[in-house]
Parts: C-alpha cells; sequence; structure tokens
C-alpha cells in the first residue's frame, strides 16, 4: 500500500521540493487548516512551541485528516521522545542540537530499527496510518521514516559529514537563528546574514555529496524557495503564530487606512 506515510520520505530523496509549516499552536486545526491551505507537512514544535505529547499526537492526526503527513521536533536530547512520536505515527524527526557524533548516533538509534538502530518495537499508530501490517512495517520503517539533525552551531558545521556519514541519519535540517547567533559569537541573531548564507550552502553541497536530505528553516516564502533553487529539498516558511500576526497586522493596518465615512469614528 502506498500512500503520503509510505512515500513522502521517498519523494523527498528523489529531489520533490516540500514547503513545511512550523506549528508551535496545540489546536488541531491549526495544523489541519495548514494542511489544507497548501503545505506539504509539518514540523510539530515542541522544542520552542507550545505542544506536549498529547498535542503532538493529535496533531499527527490532524495532519493525516488534511492528507498530509508530520514531522515532530522534540526537545533537545530527547530521543525516547523521537522514538514515541515515530510510534505516534510521524514521518520523521527534526532533532535539534545535535552537535556531537554521539548526538548523531543516539537519534539514529532511537528512529531506526536494527540492525541500524535500536528503535523499540509498538509502531501503534503508524502502522495505522501507513496502512502497512505490522512485519510489512518492520521492513520499511528504516526507509520511510527520517530522522533528520538539526545543525545550529559552529560544532555541528565542523563535523557535518561526519553527522551525514552515520547510518541511521537520512539528512540535516538548519536553524538558521540558533546558527547566527553561534556564528557570531551571540552578537546577533540575523537568518540572512553572510555568514549564515555561506553555511546553508555548504550544508546543501555536502547534503548532495552524500546522498542526504538538505531541509531548512525559512522566515518567508520567497526564501524557502530562494532554498529549494540552491539545493534544498525542504524548507519550512516561518511558523503559525508568525503567519498569523503577519495576517492580522496587515488586515488591520488595510482596515484602519481605508477612507472612512464622514463623521464616523475609530474604536
Amino acid at each position: 500500500m502506498s500512500n503520503v506515510f509510505t512515500s513522502f520520505a521517498a519523494s523527498l530523496r528523489a529531489g520533490h521540493p516540500a514547503y513545511a509549516a512550523f506549528v508551535g499552536l496545540t489546536e488541531p486545526l491549526v495544523t489541519e487548516s495548514l494542511m489544507r491551505d497548501g503545505f506539504d507537512t509539518a514540523v510539530i514544535d515542541m522544542q520552542h512551541g507550545l505542544h506536549t505529547t498529547q498535542s503532538a499526537i493529535l496533531a499527527i492526526g490532524a495532519a493525516a485528516v488534511a492528507g498530509k503527513a508530520a514531522f515532530v521536533r522534540p526537545p533537545v536530547g530527547d530521543f525516547a521522545m523521537a522514538s514515541r512520536m515515530l510510534d505516534a505515527g510521524a514521518v520523521g524527526i527534526v532533532a535539534p542540537m545535535i552537535n556531537t557524533l554521539d548526538d548523531a548516533r543516539k537519534l539514529a538509534a532511537a528512529c531506526k530499527y536494527p540492525p541500524m538502530g535500536e528503535r523499540s518495537w509498538g509502531p501503534y499508530r503508524a502502522t495505522g496510518l501507513t496502512g502497512l501490517q505490522m512485519g510489512d512495517y518492520l521492513k520499511a520503517a528504516n526507509e520511510i521514516t527520517l530522522a533528520l539533525a538539526m545543525v545550529e552551531t559552529r560544532e555541528a558545521l565542523d563535523i557535518l559529514d561526519d553527522i551525514l556519514r552515520v547510518p541511521g541519519i537520512d539528512g540535516v535540517f538548519v536553524g538558521p537563528s540558533d546558527l547566527s547567533i553561534a556564528l557570531s559569537n551571540g552578537a546577533h541573531v540575523d537568518q540572512f546574514h553572510p555568514d549564515v548564507d555561506k553555511a546553508l550552502t555548504h550544508v546543501a553541497a555536502r547534503c548532495k555529496a552524500h546522498g542526504k536530505i538538505a531541509s531548512c528553516f525559512s522566515m518567508t516564502g520567497a526564501r524557502a524557495a530562494e532554498m529549494i533553487g540552491r539545493g534544498f529539498q525542504m524548507s519550512s516558511i516561518a511558523t503559525d503564530q508568525v503567519l498569523l500576526r503577519n495576517a492580522a497586522k496587515a488586515e488591520i493596518a488595510a482596515a484602519r487606512g481605508a477612507a472612512k465615512p464622514a463623521g464616523a469614528k475609530s474604536y
């Protein structure tokens, strides 16, 4: 059986671009709405977003209702949660602050079944979403689920090739805000800084050399399209809260700037 949960990873590996919604709000309808409005996937954020275990599981289901597969970003170092979210039906894990080879190996171990990793058996919801029987899921899981290591520090950049060589690491996800802070030694947060831009180019090139997936966070749709054009297979666009705030500001500005009838008051 083939559906988005069994084919999404192969689509990324084949070079088909994907745009992700970064979802920190816990209301499942937020995730469902974003998926219905054109995003290809979601990254459910448990690190900086408001998501808990329960709300992340509900968000995965909300994406599924809209016919989309979702990633989860667990808290830093919570590899047990990574495994649990794959059991709950996440198509992949975006793991923050993978700064050492030990981090990368722990991520792979949590996300992949033997002989590649040490993921414990219990895909209670993943089998339902994929439509695979237990034995078939075991055979397919290491290929159809993704472990993406976040590159956010000088340390991660320095050992990028080593991270990409770890069996079970399917690719990386660049966090440009943290990377800009790290590269500037805390002087600024600037996703568009030339040093960050140079690092993005380097990441895309090294992922291509290793045959791994390059993905990243982008603040705007235009930037996301640029990243896809520069060799990234997946880019998120802003966050749900940023999209909401930007839309609200634009519409209220348009309303307040519109001509008012004579004698009308603004409250």
